[in-house]
């Protein structure tokens, strides 16, 4: 579990602090359970498999899937399929729509770190 919390938090270009701001933890706790120091609980390691976006079998290294593996798929692929349709209210999405919604979420996720950091001010 200590390489993948690092790895993940690595990634995202995370520094300790502001992965233990998000989680509403201090520091030195965040960093011993990277380190081995420390044993999130079971309700931190939910919150911890919530942050990284995975689950707690992978944080657990029961299994090297970081999604679960199960009816996942990666939304930039759907673009291409021409068997498979995203709805929203019963309507289908355009292609356009679905390429909106990603710059969406990715501009959202980019700015939850700053927007958490601003909230605690």
């Amino acid at each position: 579990m200590l390489d993948r919390l690092s790895e993940l938090r690595k990634e995202r270009k995370w520094s300790l602090q502001e992965t233990a701001d998000q989680l509403g933890i201090a520091k030195s706790t965040y960093a011993g359970y990277e380190s081995g120091y420390r044993e999130p609980s079971l309700l931190s390691l939910t919150q911890l498999a919530e942050l990284f976006e995975t689950t707690v079998d992978f944080l657990l290294g029961r299994t090297d899937e970081t999604y679960g593996g199960h009816g996942v798929t990666e939304i930039t692929e759907i673009i291409h399929q021409k068997n498979v349709s995203l709805f929203l209210d019963g309507k289908p999405l355009t292609p356009d729509e679905i390429i909106d919604f990603i710059a969406f979420i990715r501009t959202k996720r980019e700015l939850k770190p700053k927007r958490s950091l601003v909230l605690e001010k």
